[in-house]
């Protein structure tokens, strides 16, 4: 089976996907999969990755390659490409348009998950527990006036400390913690430089709690995950650089509390239509409003330290095992709608 995995990408994320590609290229089954890595440079260049590809397709630097040519001969698309231009539904609609299998979530799920403003208002028309926030365009922001008096809105609706968020980024990048309104400015001006929605949410004094998503058309959830980060932010430095954070898999959790995470993981999945894989967050507030949903990952990490196949090692699943998985359910998602698509022509 002929496995084109796709990396790299235009977003701030670039180099996390190129990592998550390597991980995934050494778990494949040689016996089962023809492996071809393609890297997506920073300016949307498809090339062929510097390196053999089956050990360190880590840069994506090579001679450009023919997109079209590499769809039609792929068997299956495994896209490692995560925030914008990637995990937003762009490239998934490259992919249907393309007539392919491709593991992971169809465009609408991917470009819910992607956008955390549209995230949060589809979990909450199922009432699903979430952080308090609220959501602003960048035009709110145009007018020096207005600006002063929307941000002494935004912190007298959640109170500091809070959290500052891009609306369409992952992996921390572009979020701040801040603790008054002279930082506040300082975290809109950043959130801005990637994204023209911000997101504000209420900072929780509570466990950082995660959960894999696996299968289709059922989902099914992981046992759950924990991240103690080593400062206030669990951001992109202390997940990639510092490594300090302690990362525990399963979960230190009571069975019942646990049992709770996996069954909001997966309403959270159906409610933002997500298939085959996601990483669903949550924050667990103790002795106060309990687990409180915060995102969903559809493009989760696949580094050596992501929770996502940790997870799923601990529930049962090794890495290579995982990937069939992913792949498997590709498959059973193209050829369960290969029909209805043939009717429509």
């Amino acid at each position: 089976m002929r496995l084109l995995v796709l990396f790299g990408g235009r977003s701030a994320e670039h180099e996390i996907s190129c990592i998550s590609a390597a991980n995934v290229v050494a778990s494949a089954d040689p016996d089962r999969y023809e492996v071809v890595t393609v890297g997506i440079t920073a300016k949307g260049q498809w090339v062929a990755p510097a390196g053999n590809g089956n050990g360190d397709p880590l840069v994506a630097a090579g001679a450009p390659v023919d997109s079209d040519a590499l769809l039609a001969s792929a068997d299956v698309v495994f896209p490692l490409l995560h925030g914008p231009f990637g995990e937003d539904g762009t490239v998934q609609g490259l992919l249907e348009l393309a007539s392919v299998p491709y593991v992971g979530t169809g465009v609408l799920g991917s470009a819910l998950c992607m956008d955390k403003a549209m995230a949060k208002r589809a979990l909450g028309a199922v009432g699903l527990p979430q952080v308090r926030h609220v959501v602003l365009r960048d035009a709110a922001f145009d007018d020096a006036a207005f600006d002063e008096t929307v941000l002494e809105h935004v912190g007298d609706e959640l109170g500091f400390p809070l959290f500052v968020k891009p609306a369409n980024l992952g992996s921390s990048v572009g979020v701040s913690r801040v603790s008054d309104e002279i930082e506040l400015q300082r975290a809109v001006d950043l959130a801005r430089s990637y994204d023209e929605w911000v997101v504000f949410e209420e900072a929780v004094v509570g466990r950082e709690i995660e959960c894999g998503l696996l299968g289709y058309p059922a989902l099914r959830s992981s046992v759950p995950g924990e991240i103690t980060p080593s400062r206030d932010l669990y951001d992109y430095e202390d997940k990639y650089k510092l490594g300090a954070a302690d990362l525990l898999v399963p979960a230190p959790l009571h069975p019942a509390v646990a049992s709770q995470v996996r069954k909001l993981a997966v309403k959270a999945g159906e409610a933002l239509r997500v298939e085959g894989m996601a990483r669903v967050d949550f924050l667990y507030e103790e002795g106060g409003r309990g687990l409180l949903v915060n995102e969903v990952n559809t493009i989760p990490g696949f580094t050596s330290i992501s929770m996502y196949p940790r997870m799923w090692e601990a529930s049962g699943l090794q890495q290579s095992e995982l990937v069939d998985e992913l792949v498997d359910a590709a498959l059973a998602r193209y050829e369960h709608r290969s029909g209805r698509v043939g009717r429509l022509r």
